[in-house]
């Protein structure tokens, strides 16, 4: 077996790529990263630059990783820029580094991809060797898995990488038949209010639209595109992606694609929209935007439209995207998600160690507050912490 880092994920066969991730998590999807490239969201200037690693037997690839080369923290949704303050603070650079991690994307899923499972403490070790030979080669200070699946996590540890935990909040479809069937679990008070937000955008004369990927128009893409800019602008940033990105994954990847869009009921024009991703079993709300504010629409557009969504089509969870606590009274549990971290400096490694200790602490007390804040009645709650399988990632 030997480690290989490749520049492009066009060094790669699509259906060799495909084939080892094994998953219709569309994310890890050629056709997702290979849009990323090409649309320039990545690559001179962005922060990120690709160097996936694939693993080889002789001339077979065995297993491969999302890699990327960062100069900066921008777009990783596991904050550590109090750890590149640090090093700085002592001398020491902290960027360049490596990170395995969907661009723009705090969605846990997939991460080492390998053929044969029973390799995968072996692989993972051999990786660890790969990279801290390239850290000497290129000056790397450390090597960060974001959001791997849980699975994934004990190779690491065993190979020497830390674990880091934080938190996010996910919608478990309890086989509910309808949006009411769902209420019916929620407390009275939570029921009643849930009810009320989404009346009012009817009483705002808003007419909502799911619309699958094969169906979004040019004008809904340039609609969609100007919301989704909107939204950085108000926080003074600049969007990660542009719209040549939009347009791409909506020629490759429309299966994987559902567009959420706000009208105004009586002149059909636009007025906000939410992109979201799926797969067979989940929907991931991505991103957001709207031209003016009106009361719920962000709750309707970003909650209740993924909501209705996935009690219609029947998949299993929906992952809204990271932190927001108002999420919690609106159905959206606390769980747990995962990074793994190398750090070349054992100096440097001792003392991240002992804040991931004290951070995991503060995380898994702030989690139980939030399962106190949740709208379900207590035996509704209590049966889905009880089925482990709807909290697993």
């Amino acid at each position: 077996m030997k480690i290989h880092f490749i520049e492009s994920i066009k060094n790669i066969d699509e259906t060799t790529w495909n084939n080892l991730v094994d998953s219709d998590y569309p994310f890890m999807k050629h056709s997702f990263l290979l849009s990323l490239e090409e649309s320039k969201c990545v690559g001179e200037g962005t922060g990120w630059y690709t160097f996936h690693l694939v693993v080889k037997e002789e001339e077979d690839v065995i297993a491969l990783m999302p890699m990327y080369i960062k100069t900066d923290s921008h777009g990783e949704f596991i904050f550590d820029w109090s750890w590149a303050d640090a090093f700085y603070r002592n001398g020491l650079d902290y960027y360049p580094k490596l990170v395995s991690a969907i661009p723009f994307t705090p969605a846990s899923g997939p991460r080492l991809c390998v053929l044969d499972e029973s390799k995968r403490t072996h692989i993972s070790s051999l990786i660890k060797e790969g990279i801290e030979e390239i850290s000497i080669e290129l000056g790397i200070s450390s090597a960060h898995i974001l959001l791997p699946e849980k699975k994934e996590l004990t190779p690491y540890v065993d190979s020497g990488f830390s674990t880091r935990t934080s938190y996010s909040f996910h919608w478990f479809n309890n086989n509910y038949s309808d949006f009411d069937d769902f209420l019916k679990e929620l407390t009275s008070r939570q029921r009643k209010n849930l009810r009320k937000e989404r009346s009012k955008i009817f009483d705002q004369n808003i007419h909502m639209e799911r619309i699958p990927g094969e169906d979004i128009t040019e004008e809904l893409w340039e609609s969609f595109f100007k919301f989704y800019q909107i939204t950085y602008l108000k926080r003074g940033m600049q969007a990660y992606l542009n719209l040549d990105f939009f347009h791409k994954i909506s020629e490759r990847l429309p299966e994987s694609l559902l567009l959420v869009i706000a009208k105004e009921a009586k002149t059909k024009g636009h007025l906000a929209g939410a992109l979201n991703f799926c797969d067979s079993k989940n929907l991931y709300g991505r991103y957001w935007g709207c031209l003016e504010e009106y009361d719920s629409l962000h709750f309707e557009s970003c909650y209740y439209q993924g909501i209705e969504h996935c009690i219609e089509m029947k998949l299993n969870k929906f992952d809204p995207g990271v932190q927001g606590e108002h999420k919690i009274k609106r159905g959206f549990l606390p769980v747990e998600t995962f990074s793994s971290h190398w750090i070349k400096d054992d100096r440097f490694k001792k003392a991240i160690d002992d804040f991931l200790i004290r951070e995991r602490e503060h995380i898994l007390e702030y989690n139980e507050r939030c399962k106190s804040l949740l709208p379900f009645k207590s035996s509704v709650t209590n049966k889905l912490y009880s089925d482990e399988s709807r909290i697993k990632h």
